[in-house]
């Protein structure tokens, strides 16, 4: 992609988590929601990124410093809505004023590359000013809803919940929080938005609405995922996430020729890699930077984190941090590998 930006809305405290860490610093497999996020973001090509941070902001600042790629970000004192924080990054989008920019929340981990680009080919194939990423989903409680015309299907507006009429409740189609827009358009269209919305706040919606207000063209790209529109505002919703991650991940193996007999017990993280051929057994945990070879035997009940298991090496009821296990090596049972920097 050529002459785009990204930024990622990363501010919110999440009370309902109940945790001393920013909201998007929550973890989906073992990774902060909004490292999923970025990583999305990168897997595009995406270079340049923005993440407005707020509560707690020196936390999500320290994360982003241990990522391979550099990322800047500002910081939103006050939190007054979706268009506020955007504002916050208007000096970020004033360098890139002749481009595009997505605009994605840092709590929604399962936007992908595929629905990225190929809304942004329908951004910029229709000479779009905002392009909404849109998903269908079967209870739309909480969520913007689009608004389509009847004869065209081409969009009329996107309602908050709180703003929607009882009909329009009934609508199915919700905005993900996720849209392209022309940078020169969207700057030009953030210092008249109003706050005039239920919450009192500044909506990247009303951004839209006067878009189309004044002829620009709006359009929506409905995504076949509706994991796409999926973040969490408590545990439970974090426990869901991480349910549909351990699944995508585990079918994502078992396609590639990883035997997993039963799914009981068993997660790995985003980043582990195994080989065609290997068994996963029951109450296994693999994450951080491992990598597995092929024909392994892998559990039960063992947990390997950034670590190198040799092919045909099998690791039963053990424990492995930073270790390197030959090929055709036997580990266990019982047995711990540890680095000498992670002893006690």
């Amino acid at each position: 992609m050529n002459n785009v930006c990204c930024v990622i809305l990363a501010a919110g405290e999440g009370k309902r988590m109940k945790s001393n860490e920013p909201k998007v610093l929550s973890s989906v497999l073992f990774e902060p929601m909004v490292g999923w996020v970025l990583n999305s973001v990168v897997t595009c090509g995406i270079n340049d990124v923005c993440v407005v941070t707020g509560y707690k902001h020196e936390k999500v600042r320290s994360y982003l410093d241990t990522l391979e790629h550099s990322v800047e970000s500002v910081i939103q004192t006050e939190r007054k809505g979706t268009a506020h924080a955007v504002m916050t990054a208007t000096e970020f989008l004033k360098k890139h004023a002749v481009g595009d920019v997505l605009v994605l929340g840092g709590d929604a981990p399962f936007i992908d590359k595929a629905t990225i680009t190929k809304a942004y080919k329908i951004h910029k194939n229709s000479n779009n000013s905002a392009t909404i990423i849109s998903a269908r989903i079967d209870n739309p409680t909480g969520y913007g809803r689009i608004i389509r015309n009847r004869e065209d299907y081409s969009v009329e507006a996107i309602v908050e919940e709180e703003d929607a009429s009882f009909n329009e409740r009934s609508i199915r189609e919700i905005n993900s929080g996720a849209y392209w827009f022309k940078v020169g358009d969207l700057l030009e269209f953030l210092s008249s938005i109003t706050n005039d919305t239920a919450q009192n706040e500044y909506y990247l919606t009303s951004i839209i609405k006067l878009l189309m207000k004044s002829g620009h063209r709006v359009d929506a790209f409905e995504t076949p995922s509706s994991d796409v529109a999926l973040g969490a505002n408590d545990t439970r919703q974090l426990q869901k996430l991480n349910e549909v991650a351990r699944n995508k991940v585990i079918d994502g193996l078992m396609e590639n020729g990883v035997k997993i007999l039963c799914r009981d017990g068993i997660i790995v993280g985003k980043w582990v890699k195994v080989g065609s051929g290997t068994t996963i057994l029951p109450g296994t945990i693999l994450s951080g930077n491992t990598t597995i070879g092929e024909d392994c035997v892998i559990g039960p009940n063992s947990q390997i984190i950034d670590s190198r298991i040799g092919s045909g090496a099998s690791v039963n009821q053990s424990y492995c941090k930073n270790g390197d296990v030959p090929a055709e090596q036997k580990v266990g049972p019982f047995a711990s590998i540890i680095s000498i920097d992670d002893l006690p």
